[in-house]
């Protein structure tokens, strides 16, 4: 049973880690893999605003839930994203990638000449990808985007509130920890965003926890 305090500390992790981009038009996009298919309907939906010509949907075989990916992430979202009207001439695949740092790696090596690009994500990773890109990628402009949703929303669409306190928990560990081991740039962690996490960790939101 998650707490009313428990709830709190969830809502003040998901307002850090979504940035709240203004969002512009960018030469490409990237699709980032994960178990969300918010991430096409999202990208079809920008897509169709104009924001981008292109979209690579990056990512190989998704463990959280892979039967629903029998083909991979990236082969999903795709078929997903030509569901809602986005023709195949604007859509490039990259099925290898197994993390964010790969997504990022091997997305960039089909976008050549690249000077902007719009990372979409589940609305949990956009502040991690946004640091990998700039790690990876300094010379590109990064903006970010995720499905328009409220943790409330979110929560009930996905229908087990510990798995998304547990991602939340999880990405914010990223954060903090990733920038010493190379992975990430360094972001500004507010007190009470680090008190927010402690907490939840504690209380035994830790099954995203990164170990290596």
């Amino acid at each position: 049973m998650v707490t009313d305090a428990q709830h709190r500390d969830a809502r003040t992790l998901w307002g850090y880690l979504r940035l709240q981009h203004v969002l512009r038009p960018c030469d490409a996009a990237i699709g980032l893999g994960g178990h969300d298919l918010g991430v096409p309907v999202c990208a079809a939906e920008l897509y169709h605003r104009g924001l981008f010509p292109t979209v690579v949907f990056s990512g190989a075989r998704n463990r959280v839930r892979p039967e629903l990916f029998p083909q991979g992430e990236a082969v999903r979202f795709r078929e997903r994203a030509l569901e809602l009207g986005v023709p195949e001439t604007a859509v490039l695949l990259e099925p290898r990638a197994t993390n964010t740092g790969e997504n990022i790696r091997f997305s960039r090596a089909l976008l050549p000449g690249v000077r902007s690009v719009l990372l979409i994500s589940m609305p949990t990773m956009e502040r991690r990808a946004y640091a990998t890109c700039r790690k990876l990628w300094p010379e590109v402009e990064v903006l970010c985007a995720s499905a328009p949703r409220e943790l409330g929303e979110y929560l009930a669409a996905v229908g087990d509130e510990g798995h998304v306190i547990d991602m939340l928990v999880g990405e914010v560990q990223r954060v903090i920890e990733y920038p010493e081991r190379g992975f990430t740039i360094e972001q500004p962690v507010p007190e009470e965003v680090r008190a927010a996490y402690l907490r939840l960790r504690r209380a035994g939101f830790d099954t995203r926890l990164s170990n290596s």
